[in-house]
């Protein structure tokens, strides 16, 4: 299986070598089997995903909307609005993935303020994508 370093993630690539060490001491590395629900469309997100490796799909009134894989990223939205999960994601094939919970953005975004910009800068990209 192919892991993408989060460097090479290009969500992170604009950070320096200092911020990415900063995020790996506030994410997660989880790996799940084949058919995880990792986000439900409708219920209050709090946790901000990188894929690293696997692929989900994406589903939007239980149709598919979209593809994921290594190097895409998902619920920034509910992460930053705080607000609920405006699609479900499911795991596809296994995978791991990097996991930022709320309060460690909220923590992050005090000792490195760059991450919450670019995290910003994506949801406005992101939604003017869904537009």
């Amino acid at each position: 299986m192919n892991q993408v370093p989060l460097k090479d993630v290009p969500f992170f690539s604009s950070m320096t070598e200092q911020d990415l060490a900063a995020i790996a001491k506030e994410t997660d590395e989880l790996s799940v089997a084949v058919g995880t629900v990792l986000a439900r469309e409708g219920d209050l997100g709090d946790e901000f995903f990188v894929i690293k490796s696997g692929t989900a799909e994406v589903t939007h009134g239980g149709a598919p909307v979209d593809e994921l894989g290594a190097g895409d990223f998902f619920g920034e939205i509910a992460l930053i609005r705080e607000e609920r999960r405006t699609a479900t994601v499911t795991a596809t094939s296994p995978m791991v993935l990097v996991v930022m919970t709320g309060a460690s953005f909220r923590s992050l975004d005090r000792s490195a303020p760059e991450v919450r910009e670019r995290v910003s800068k994506a949801l406005a990209e992101r939604r003017t994508s869904v537009s």
